[in-house]
Order: structure tokens, then C-alpha cells, then sequence
């Protein structure tokens, strides 16, 4: 990367090719050598094992595996890898070997797609076709499980990108949650005259970066965001120069933490009434319930408002999901566990484990606080927006995630920061469309 932040074009394909190499000396020595992780992915009986890069959700597959096993005779084994780096090279280094774990928890979107293009998973249309007939999926979302037209995952989870906010706080002062965004102006002044800081944002471990921006820019103009991140619309247009200069404001007027601000600090920052919204997924709500924190009493949550009341409404959604290597040791185990995923008696113990939404339509949050926001998100018919972070090329995503968290450390003018995120999106498409030819 130059200078400028701008990605060499001549850089581009060099790179791939010594990543490739990588991978694949890799994935020898792991073949030839063997390692512990090898070893725990070996086939037992009435089991699936999953690779997973989060710990904290070992004892949900575990307690999800039970239902799971009454339907298909096996249950969910986690094999956890909580270092993400080290974790993604494991999984591309052994997908297409028979170190491979039966089922591997992945990113949607353009993550999905680049794992995919790599080769090694399983076609998954026909429980894709099986879960549509049921509704048990929204059909909407399936080009974010497949790649070329060919679904290689299935939903793990659903979440939706809010605002929490501390009901105790805002009910001290007289405010409600916000329904347009005059209103939320109004309790974002009200909060920082009484020395409460409005908004919790923050670039710690870099991706957090991303929320704000798909926020503003989404609810500036959904479809414009929807172009954008498809290549087919600048990041020095209009509507993004607006987003961009409307969360400049927020800062400039102290409504946002400082940028260095942790994430995990969220819910005891509303519990303490220091904070009084924290835009963040709806699976959060589990953080909140680690802070004793009661939904509907302690906590709330709303969407944010569209800019304007003629802007079309939408949500920013975030989904991982499975995927079955063809080579697992217990290919035809997993088959039948992500066959019965979505069954909603499996869901449920799922959901309230989260406390987060089901991605299946059909299971309702047990959490009162995101079961509001589900029948928000219907009744308002709102247009589902793929989270930035698995909505372009993650090349692309990457290096803009880091120019965003420069401008929230005050490094560089929104213009800036745009003009250097459309030169990267004009190299990187370019780089995947040549990848994909």
C-alpha cells in the first residue's frame, strides 16, 4: 500500500499468488505432519464437529446440538480458534484436505464467495430449496450464501444493526426513543447538555469502524448504499460526502466517545449512565444480560432513523454461516445437521442463547427488546442492506475499514477519506473481476 492509502495495482496479483503459495505450502505440511487440530477433527460417532472463532458460543452449539441430535442422531462438537487471523488461515489451509472439521462457521456475502471461489465446499441448494419451501429463509438474502449462483452456506445467525439505548437515563430526562431524525437530534443535545455522551463509537480491533459509516450512508439513501458497495456507484458521490459529513458534525460537537473507546465497555457504559445510546448488533443484547442489564426495563433498542421521512426505510443485517467441506471426515453427519439447522425447535434454544434474532423468519426472539425490532423490520417492510464488512470485495473492505478509522482518529477530512476509498474500490474491483475471469 502507497503512501497515499491507495492499493498498487501492480501489487494486486503478486500478493494473491504469494498467499496461494502460502496456503498451499501450508495445507502440505499440515497434510504430511499432521497437527493436534488434525487429529480433533477425526470423524466420532454421533458427532459433527464445527471450527468456530468464537469461544464465548462453545456451550450454544453444544446446548443447540441436543435438539439437533433428536432430529438427525448427531450432535455439534466446537472446535474453537479464537485468534481470527489464525483461525481463517487454518480453515483455507485445510479445507480441501482431510484435516478439515465437518462444519466451519464463515462470513456471508463476498467473505463466502472468496472462500468458495478457493474450491472445497459443498453445493447446499437443496437444503437452501428445502428451507425456502418451508420460510424457513428469506429469499432475499440467498445471493449472500452463494457464489456464481450456487448456495455454499447456510444461515448460522441473523442480527440487525441498532442503537441500545439506557431507558433509566432516558426516561430521567423526559426522552423517548427517537422515531425521526429531528428527534434523535433533540435527545442527542438533551444527553450532552446533561453531561452524558450521546453516541458510543469506536475503531478498537479496527472493523467497529465500518458501523457509522453503513449507517449514515444507508439511511441517507439505502439504494445508494446498495450501488455502492456492488461497484456501481463512487464513494465521492453526493450521498456519501452527506453521511460523511453529518457523523463529522456528531464528533465535532462531542456527541461520540473518543474513537479509542472499547466496544466491550458498551453495556456498562449505558448501565452507568455514561453513554446513552451504542449503535451495535442485536446479539449485544447477550452483553447486556453479562451486565445484568434486563431488557425492556434496563435497556432498550431502536432503528435508526432515515435522514430524510421520504427515505426509504431499511436495515443493515449480519449473517454467518456453515459450510461443509467436501472432504469432512463426517460428510454425511454434517449434511444432515445443516439440513436441520433452521428447524425451529433447534432455533429456539439457538435464539435464546444469543438472545439475538433466529434466521429463521418464523422464530420470534425470546429477548422482548429484539422481538419489538423484529416486528419493526416486517411491518415496515424495511429494504435488507448486507453489512459493509461482507458486502464488497474484502480486499476492498479491509483497507477502507482502516481509512475510516483514520478519519475517526481525526487523521484525515471526510473528502479525503472518500477520495482515497473510491481509488482502492476502483483498483480492487478491478482485481476481483480479473481474479474471477
Amino acid at each position: 500500500m502507497s503512501a497515499s492509502g491507495r492499493t498498487s495495482r501492480a501489487a494486486g496479483p503478486l500478493a494473491r499468488r504469494r498467499f496461494l503459495a502460502g496456503v498451499a505450502a501450508g495445507a502440505a505440511a499440515l497434510t504430511a505432519g499432521g497437527c493436534a487440530r488434525g487429529t480433533s477433527t477425526s470423524a466420532q460417532p454421533g458427532t459433527t464437529s464445527i471450527s468456530n472463532d468464537n469461544a464465548t458460543w462453545d456451550d450454544g452449539y453444544r446446548t443447540a446440538g441436543r435438539p439437533l441430535k433428536k432430529i438427525t442422531g448427531y450432535s455439534l462438537r466446537p472446535l474453537s480458534n479464537p485468534s481470527v487471523t489464525s483461525y481463517q488461515q487454518v480453515v483455507q489451509m485445510t479445507l480441501q484436505t482431510s484435516k478439515s472439521s465437518d462444519l466451519v462457521k464463515w462470513a456471508s456475502g463476498y467473505q463466502l464467495k472468496r472462500l468458495a471461489r478457493a474450491g472445497g465446499l459443498t453445493d447446499l441448494g437443496g437444503v437452501w430449496k428445502s428451507y425456502a419451501d418451508k420460510g424457513w429463509v428469506r429469499g432475499a438474502s440467498r445471493d449472500a450464501f452463494s457464489y456464481r449462483g450456487t448456495v455454499y452456506g447456510i444461515p448460522l445467525y441473523e442480527s440487525y444493526y441498532v442503537l441500545f439505548y439506557s431507558k433509566p437515563v432516558f426516561k430521567k430526562l423526559g426522552l423517548t426513543a427517537p422515531a425521526s431524525w429531528e428527534e434523535l437530534l433533540h435527545c442527542a443535545e438533551v444527553l450532552k447538555r446533561n453531561g452524558i455522551t450521546p453516541f458510543l463509537a469506536s475503531q478498537v480491533g479496527g472493523w467497529p469502524a465500518i458501523e457509522w459509516f453503513q449507517e449514515l450512508v444507508s439511511k441517507t439513501d439505502p439504494h445508494f448504499y446498495r450501488r455502492l458497495v456492488a461497484g456501481r456507484a463512487s464513494y465521492t458521490d453526493e450521498p456519501a460526502r452527506r453521511a460523511m459529513d453529518l457523523w463529522q458534525d456528531f464528533m465535532r460537537k462531542g456527541w461520540m466517545t473518543p474513537p479509542d473507546f472499547d466496544q466491550a465497555r458498551g453495556p456498562g457504559a449505558l448501565k452507568e449512565g455514561t453513554v446513552g445510546m451504542f449503535l451495535h448488533g442485536t446479539w449485544q443484547a447477550a452483553g447486556m444480560a453479562a451486565a445484568d442489564m434486563k431488557p425492556g426495563t434496563d435497556y432498550g433498542a431502536f432503528l435508526l432513523p432515515t435522514v430524510r421521512p421520504t427515505t426509504a426505510k431499511s436495515v443493515i443485517a449480519e449473517s454467518g454461516v456453515f459450510v461443509v467441506p467436501s472432504r469432512a471426515s463426517s460428510h454425511r453427519a454434517a449434511m444432515a445437521n445443516v439440513a436441520a439447522w433452521l428447524d425451529p425447535s433447534v432455533q429456539r434454544v439457538w435464539s435464546d442463547f444469543l438472545q439475538d434474532s433466529s434466521a429463521n423468519p418464523e422464530v420470534r426472539s425470546s429477548n422482548p427488546v429484539v422481538a419489538a425490532l423484529q416486528r419493526d423490520i416486517a411491518r415496515d417492510h424495511r429494504l435488507p442492506l448486507v453489512r459493509y464488512w461482507e458486502a464488497s470485495p474484502p480486499s476492498l473492505i479491509q483497507g477502507n475499514t482502516d481509512d475510516l478509522g483514520g478519519f475517526m482518529a481525526g487523521q484525515t477530512s471526510p473528502a479525503t477519506t472518500l477520495r482515497r476509498m473510491q481509488e482502492r474500490a476502483h483498483d480492487e474491483w478491478a482485481a476481483w473481476k480479473r481474479d474471477e475471469a
